[in-house]
């Protein structure tokens, strides 16, 4: 998104406040020179109402029939509570196993099968974490064929999702995110 925008704000926030340099192991395996930690935006109401606002934007463009937002715990769920409230689409939690109490359910929240959602993602580095929630969602009868993420960090996740036949569309690239020096980890 250009640079001047609201959006363009919300880039310089969110390098700001999650872009981390060091030296990580991101959750594919793979290791990184830099982290983007989606607590340090996915916790601040400062960021998280546009953000909300945003994703809310992009499920109307991007998936416009979607009757529901859905996402994986745990990172995205800020992200889908502030897209719900922002969108006015009510939202399912996608567990990562189903728990052993209870309901026992894999999927948090009420829908229907057959209904269309669009899943909401914090991050997107190799897609993994995505492609299991849409499998999950899917298994229970969901459609879902877009995924709205805050932040590809452009190392394969959409081409992933695309071999699942699912669009991936990010608010932000991590090319952009990155566009000034990050902070050191610590």
């Amino acid at each position: 998104m250009p640079a001047g925008t609201v959006e363009g704000g919300l880039v310089d926030a969110i390098r700001e406040a999650a872009l981390l340099e060091g030296d990580f192991v991101l959750r594919s395996g793979r290791r990184s020179s830099y982290y983007l930690d989606k607590y340090r935006f996915s916790t601040r109401p400062d960021l998280l109402a546009p953000l909300g606002a945003a994703i809310a934007e992009a499920v109307r463009a991007h998936e416009p029939l979607a009757v529901r937002i859905a996402a994986p715990e745990l990172g995205a769920v800020p992200l889908a509570a502030a897209a719900s409230l922002a969108s006015g689409l009510p939202f399912v939690i996608v567990r990562s196993s189903a728990k052993e109490y209870g309901t026992g359910n894999r999927i948090e929240g009420v829908f229907e099968p057959g209904e269309r959602v669009c899943l909401v993602e914090d991050v997107v580095t190799a897609g993994g974490a995505a492609l299991e929630a849409v499998e999950a969602l899917r298994d229970a009868g969901l459609i879902v064929s877009t995924v709205v993420c805050v932040v590809d960090r452009e190392e394969g996740g959409a081409d992933a999702l695309a071999r699942a036949a699912v669009r991936l569309r990010a608010l932000f690239v991590a090319s952009e995110i990155r566009g000034s020096t990050p902070r050191a980890h610590g």
